[in-house]
């Protein structure tokens, strides 16, 4: 395992980073205490130190197994975790969303599972669309100053959002965000659009989840003798014809590697760092699955493999990517606009 500064930070992080939604099996598909930390120190033995979590996976378990597994190494670990979200059975109307009330009361909560009296990185996990981004922007640079969180991240947020609080951060004097995560696999891409351009534009480490499409890409909604816990009902999948064509070109690119069709589909994501600085989340339900996952580590997709693939998976990336100088397109685009009749 190899090291980077993560984003604009001092922060030394692991090139992979463990993702934790599948420690604890109270939704249903994730991993026993015994297997979760197996996981979680095989990931270690291999270098990792970047461990990612929130408070609402498998509602708090997933923090609670991580404290415990972390014990008297915990400041070995780069601990991230994330506020927003809340049991869907709640009837507290304040007990979710990006407020300032519940993103202490979140972070209390998780510094109490966590076992822990800091964090290292703390992520706003979804954007709510109701809660002022001042108010959110000057939470969190409280909770800077306060120690209880190191840096500050975000995660599933729209580009206008982030790059606003960066600037609203710049211009006050807060803490700014240094890192984001959003979904990123070859059959989603559509984060190269704006949020890839604005994280390179602002030096944030990104951080992709979702890089095997939820076992998508790796044919295991394919195989319909395989009775193993899904994260996805089987019965209610549909792949679409360009999702197949992606499929079929991971496999013959793990054919010809030799590798798993995993492991093609981590590296592609991996690779993609003339996008921005990225930092693949990686999950795993057994142990057998986070070896092959680490196996990416020792071997790279060549240069035309890294062309077929993104070949395979290509979408329009649409304005203003397609308006600039000496594309052809620009001409055809325009000529549509002007008015051909006599």
């Amino acid at each position: 395992m190899r090291y980077k500064l993560l984003g604009k930070s001092g922060l030394r992080v692991s090139e992979l980073c463990l993702g934790t939604m599948t420690f604890g099996e109270t939704w249903g598909w994730g991993a026993s205490l015994d297997e979760s930390e197996k996981i979680f120190r095989r990931f270690s033995e291999a270098g990792g130190n970047f461990i990612d979590t929130s408070c609402n996976y498998t509602e708090g378990t997933s923090e609670t197994f991580l404290g415990e597994f972390l014990g008297a190494n915990r400041d070995s670990f780069v601990v991230a975790t994330k506020y927003t979200l809340t049991k869907t059975t709640s009837t507290d109307p304040n007990s979710g969303g990006n407020s300032r009330k519940n993103m202490m009361r979140s972070v209390e909560s998780s510094l109490r599972r966590l076992r822990t009296d800091y964090l290292d990185i703390l992520y706003l996990h979804v954007w709510d669309y109701m809660t002022p981004v001042d108010e959110v922007l000057r939470g969190l640079d409280d909770l800077v100053r306060q120690g209880k969180t190191a840096y500050i991240a975000v995660s599933d947020t729209p580009a206008y959002i982030v790059a606003q609080a960066n600037m609203l951060a710049e211009l006050r004097g807060w803490a700014a965000f240094i890192g984001l995560q959003a979904p990123y696999s070859l059959n989603r891409r559509d984060i190269e659009r704006e949020l890839l351009p604005m994280a390179k534009h602002w030096g944030m480490g990104v951080m992709p989840w979702g890089v095997i499409g939820g076992g998508v890409l790796t044919g295991k909604y394919d195989e319909t003798d395989d009775e193993s816990p899904k994260r996805y009902d089987p019965a209610r999948m549909t792949v679409r014809e360009r999702t197949r064509a992606i499929i079929d070109a991971v496999k013959a690119v793990s054919e010809e590697t030799g590798h798993s069709r995993a492991q093609v589909a981590i590296n592609w994501v991996r690779q993609q760092q003339h996008q921005a600085q990225i930092v693949p989340i990686i999950g795993a339900r057994t142990v057998a699955q986070l070896e092959d996952n680490l196996g990416v580590l020792a071997w790279t997709l060549t240069d035309a493999q890294l062309q077929r693939l993104s070949e395979a998976s290509a979408i329009d990336l649409g304005f203003p990517h397609d308006f600039t100088p000496g594309n052809p397109y620009i001409y055809g685009a325009t000529y549509d606009l002007i008015d051909k009749r006599p």
